[in-house]
């Protein structure tokens, strides 16, 4: 089966690229730095020629300020559909976020972006399977969320129940190679208040800054809102075992790239 994976080189996509590849299929890795551009539409065409089913793994971001995250997001979700129906590719996995449905994210502008890619993938005429994952505990090491300053480690009061990257690459790839699209969302085993989860992971690595826990941006990241809903698959590792298999990994320094699952 030939693969296009879409932001093939992220925290997820490089994943699914990798697994895909290992399990025998014929990978097309999707991005920038191989004339791909989502936001444009430049490339998507002529990279999705003769792929039976497309990946999108990506996370676009605005190529100068004058865009918004949210219209990159809009704008790219578009125009891989767009591809995809032009190219004939027969099916698209959409990777996405548990519970952005929720009124609690209707003012957070990245969630009602992914919102508006859902409904234009659902809308598009092809086969599709929305892949709706929780929070990752990559999170802990590379977000938005969470700074990683030389004498501390400042993170907002996320309540989550995360699920490894890893399992999230495995579900993707399974979702487009199974005979029948369809729609999941993922979760890990065990909720927890994501300063804890850096907490641990500190202390597993000897890391001896403090984590100061500050307020989440919304009341939804921080009251259960994010927590995996009735139905969905759960997947492991859980928290200690996510934790055991990267206490020696390089620890985050400050200035640290944030970015990662949100």
């Amino acid at each position: 089966m030939r693969i296009a994976v879409v932001g093939g080189t992220g925290t997820a996509g490089s994943r699914v690229a990798a697994l895909a590849d290992e399990q025998g299929h014929d990978v097309v890795v999707m991005t920038r730095s191989a004339g791909v551009n989502l936001v444009t539409g430049e490339g998507l065409v002529e990279a999705l020629d003769g792929a039976d089913v497309a990946i999108d793994a990506s996370s676009p971001t605005p190529p100068d300020a004058s865009m918004s995250r949210f219209d990159a997001v809009v704008r790219s979700g578009r125009n891989l559909v767009d591809a995809c129906v032009e190219a004939e590719v027969r099916r698209l996995v959409l990777l996405s976020i548990a519970n952005i449905e929720k009124p609690d994210f209707d003012t957070f502008s990245y969630y009602v972006a992914k919102r508006d890619q859902e409904e234009a993938v659902r809308d598009s005429g092809l086969e599709v399977s929305v892949v709706r994952s929780a929070q990752w505990f990559e999170f802990a090491e590379h977000s938005s969320a969470v700074d990683y300053a030389e004498d501390r480690v400042t993170v907002q009061d996320w309540y989550v129940q995360p699920i490894a990257v890893a399992s999230v690459a495995e579900v993707l790839v399974r979702e487009a190679t199974r005979r029948r699209a369809r729609d999941t969302t993922i979760a890990g085993p065990e909720a927890v208040r994501l300063p804890e989860l850096v907490r641990r992971l500190l202390l597993a690595r000897q890391d001896p800054r403090p984590v100061v826990a500050v307020d989440a941006p919304l009341p939804g990241f921080a009251n259960g809102a994010l927590l995996a809903p009735a139905g969905a698959e759960i997947l492991g590792p859980g928290v200690a075992g996510w934790i055991a298999g990267r206490a020696n990994a390089g620890a985050p320094q400050s200035g640290a790239p944030q970015g990662g699952a949100e």
